[in-house]
């Protein structure tokens, strides 16, 4: 059997289409024998070696065509293969010579041919073989000449501390204890940064480890700390951590507001606070604290209005607010508004709040009413509303009586300054039939009739009057026009007048004669 050996790998692979059965063999063979056929199942990687049957039955049998022939061959499934699955084809001759020459008489040169074609594929097989096995490249410096070592059980090949061979040396046992750490590694690989700082800080460290005396001394304070570890605590320390409460601390902590907070220390204020603090006047001030009702309040803390407000509290006075708060005055009552500009005059109390700097024992009575401090604390957002118009609430409070009357006449208050408004022009928005408005600029008082703002004007109208002394003869002739067929006759001059009415001409159907005296 003489056939040319060609210079190709004696192996081939292919991943399998869908009911695939013929693989092409591109390498020469000998006998059908020499093909070894394996299956990798894509499913599992499961690895079967397939079977050489003449007339195959199944995918795990296979037939072939092609031994003996140069260019290769083919093989063919008993059935179809499944995706994706991969067959690695293979040859496999025994390295062995199967031939012996006589060392006389004729010389059998066709079997010549048949080893030596068996020697390059057996040499072409120990190429596969060395490709499949780890070797070191043709330039290495360092593993030429390499040996392996002896196997130790339960240790991993690695390489030694020269750097010149390999050895058996660590212990399997500590891979798989790191290998079990291997999430605990990433995390700390995730903060490297983090164990370098550490690492960096060294130092602080080991200053806090050699203060451990003053870390006993804390730990010794452990009835505090589980005080302020309470739930009410921390929710007050939360509601105190908030930015807006940060803020409001820093600007409680200047000089001028402790000063003012010693003002306010005092027994009587503590006591006006006391009074503050009720659920009733803290649900007020949660209604006075809309930004309406501030912008309000601003607007009527002006020295000017409080006296008003203090005019306006009287009994017969709310009777008669309560009868302006009808829907068609309310937009007038905004007009109030517009006189804001005066709460500036009312800052001028502060420095009252910052003549109390020394007054610590009234900072301990402010202490003594906790309770009703978290009840303002509960409240924070709009205290620290109130806050911004500090100067205004002290004007507030020192009118307390008025603005309870106010406040329990609030709605009426709003109707009143939606209905009445004072200004240099005339409103163009908010307008109802029925509102006010004092125009500044030309000083009258005009009303809206529903499509435009009409002038008030003073009644000049009079009665026409007739003295009792008058002596102008036929007075009241001129006053009055006969009609057809109707004569006046005027009497009594200077007296009690009389006009005579009488008809001619007509019957006393037609006209009829009256007297009319004016006296």
């Amino acid at each position: 059997m003489a056939i040319a050996i060609s210079d190709t790998s004696p192996r081939v692979q292919y991943t399998a289409t869908a009911g695939q059965t013929s693989f092409t063999v591109a390498f020469e063979f000998f006998a059908d024998s020499d093909l070894i056929v394996k299956k990798t199942a894509i499913s599992d990687g499961a690895i079967t070696t397939l079977t050489l049957a003449a007339s195959p039955s199944s995918a795990t049998q296979y037939s072939v065509t092609g031994a003996g022939v140069t260019g290769g061959g083919s093989i063919t499934l008993g059935a179809g293969a499944t995706v994706n699955d991969k067959y690695t084809i293979t040859r496999n001759l025994p390295i062995a010579r199967s031939t012996d020459f006589a060392s006389t008489g004729i010389f059998p040169i066709e079997s010549l041919n048949t080893e030596l074609d068996k020697i390059v594929a057996m040499m072409q097989q120990q190429g596969v073989d060395i490709n499949l096995s780890p070797r070191a490249a043709s330039t290495t410096s360092t593993a030429y000449g390499l040996i392996f070592p002896e196997l130790v059980a339960n240790k991993i090949l690695t390489v030694n501390s020269s750097g010149n061979g390999i050895e058996f040396s660590q212990s399997i046992t500590d891979v798989a204890t790191v290998a079990g750490i291997a999430s605990d590694i990433t995390t700390v690989s995730g903060i490297a940064s983090n164990v370098t700082a550490v690492a960096g800080n060294a130092t602080n460290i080991n200053a806090v480890a050699a203060d451990a005396t003053d870390i006993g001394t804390v730990a010794g304070k452990a009835t505090e700390i589980g005080r302020l570890g309470t739930s009410d605590a921390v929710a007050d320390m939360a509601i105190l951590g908030t930015a807006d409460v940060v803020n409001d601390m820093n600007v409680l902590g200047s000089s001028a507001t402790v000063t003012a907070m010693n003002l306010l220390g005092t027994s009587d204020v503590v006591s006006d606070m006391n009074t503050l603090a009720t659920a009733d006047i803290v649900s007020d001030m949660n209604t006075l604290a809309t930004a309406d009702v501030v912008a309000d309040m601003n607007t009527l803390g002006t020295a000017d209005v409080v006296s008003d407000m203090n005019t306006l509290a009287t009994a017969d006075i709310v009777s008669d607010m309560n009868t302006l708060a009808t829907s068609s005055n309310v937009t007038n009552m905004n007009t109030l508004a517009g006189v804001s500009s005066d709460i500036t005059t009312v800052a001028g109390i502060s420095s009252a709040v910052s003549a109390v700097n020394s007054n610590a024992t009234n900072i301990n009575a402010v202490n003594s009413n906790s309770s009703n401090i978290n009840t303002v604390a509960g409240n924070n957002s709009n205290i620290t509303t109130v806050a911004g118009v500090s100067s205004n609430v002290t004007t507030v409070a020192s009118n307390i009586a008025n603005v309870n009357t106010t406040a329990s006449n609030i709605t009426n208050v709003n109707t009143f300054a939606n209905q009445y408004r004072i200004g240099s022009s005339d409103p163009t928005s908010s307008l109802d039939e029925g509102d006010l408005f004092y125009n500044t600029t030309s000083n009258v008082m005009k009303f809206y009739n529903g499509s435009a703002w009409v002038a008030i004007s003073a009644d000049t109208d009079s009665l026409v009057k007739v003295s009792s002394n008058d002596t102008t003869a036929g007075f009241l002739n001129g006053k009055l026009v006969a009609g057809s067929n109707i004569s006046f006759t005027e009497g009594s001059d200077g007296g009690n007048e009389t006009l005579t009415i009488a008809g001619s001409g007509a019957s006393l159907d037609d006209a009829t004669a009256l007297a009319i005296a004016l006296g």
